[in-house]
């Protein structure tokens, strides 16, 4: 299967969920959040992400379970793809551009001994 496709699969749904999340923000709070407050959100997560390394590392008290674990790492996933889509970036040409200068960079590099 393609993998691009796969990732425009990806970015539709994100923000279809994105998109009915706008609907509730709406309903409770009378606005949808703006592109900072769900930058402020992806920053949470990210926290998340590493306090929960840390616990399944044993250097923070916490609840050793990677499935919580698994689920805040998709779900940065997703805020990156929410984040960079409503600052009009194509996420899959963002992370293709990006993989396609750092394997400049490294092969264009002598190995280390």
């Amino acid at each position: 299967m393609d993998t691009n496709h796969n990732l425009q699969n990806i970015v539709e749904r994100s923000m279809a969920i994105r998109n009915k999340y706008h609907k509730l923000e709406v309903t409770l709070h009378g606005e949808k959040w703006n592109l900072t407050e769900d930058a402020l959100a992806f920053i949470t997560d990210a926290s998340l992400v590493g306090r929960n390394i840390m616990s399944i590392q044993n250097r923070w008290p916490n609840q050793d379970d990677k499935n919580i674990l698994r689920s805040k790492i998709g779900e940065c996933i997703w805020w990156l793809i929410v984040l960079a889509e409503r600052s009009d970036i194509d996420v899959i040409d963002a992370i293709n551009e990006f993989i396609q200068n750092i394997e400049k960079i490294l092969d264009a590099t002598e190995p280390l001994p």
